[in-house]
């Protein structure tokens, strides 16, 4: 009997940090991840589908499917995990004053509650799987002064994840925010 290899690739993610722009406050103590080709999606039918499981299986969910809105915005109440399942795309992060990044299939961003997002070009196939941990509540934030103001006190009481959205319990997520708490 064979049994099919993991579509999860081990990766050290790339971490960044966001300084507060004076519109999105970004996350002061928590790294941004970037996960390159994470998930192998090589062959694979239903890319998205396959994206859905690794998040559930992770404790991950809330999942939607879509691409990544085109303004500046962030959430402050939450942590996002963000894979590509189809296309690429330019996204900012960190908001105005953020790094752009190309994203491509397999690749999953995690952003800590905070963390400014615009997508500034997307392949017309593009096509991401969102993901939120259990703990926290969503919200839409788009840079205003009073969502700002507000944004600064709530971001430091999300909770951390208990897992990471591609390692589950065993995901370097964890270790990383562990020691910048």
């Amino acid at each position: 009997m064979s049994t099919k290899p993991s579509p999860i690739k081990p990766t050290e993610p790339q971490t960044l940090m966001f300084a507060d722009d004076g519109s999105v406050p970004n996350n002061a103590r928590l790294p941004f991840l970037l996960y390159r080709r994470a998930i192998d999606l090589t062959g694979t039918p239903d890319p998205e589908e396959l994206i859905e499981k690794v998040f559930r299986e992770s404790g991950w969910g809330d999942m939607w499917r879509n691409g990544i809105f085109p303004y500046v915005h962030y959430h402050s109440m939450i942590h996002e995990g963000m894979g590509v399942a189809r296309g690429r795309a330019k996204v900012r992060f960190g908001g105005n004053q953020g790094r752009e990044i190309e994203l491509a299939q397999g690749d999953v961003a995690v952003l800590p509650a905070g963390t400014g997002h615009q997508c500034l070009w997307a392949s017309p196939d593009l096509m991401v799987i969102g993901a939120y941990p259990k703990s926290g509540r969503f919200d839409l934030c788009r840079g205003s002064k009073s969502e700002r103001d507000k944004a600064l006190e709530t971001i430091p009481q999300v909770p951390l994840p208990a897992t990471d959205p591609v390692f589950g319990r065993d995901g370097p997520l964890l270790r990383l925010w562990q020691s910048s708490k």
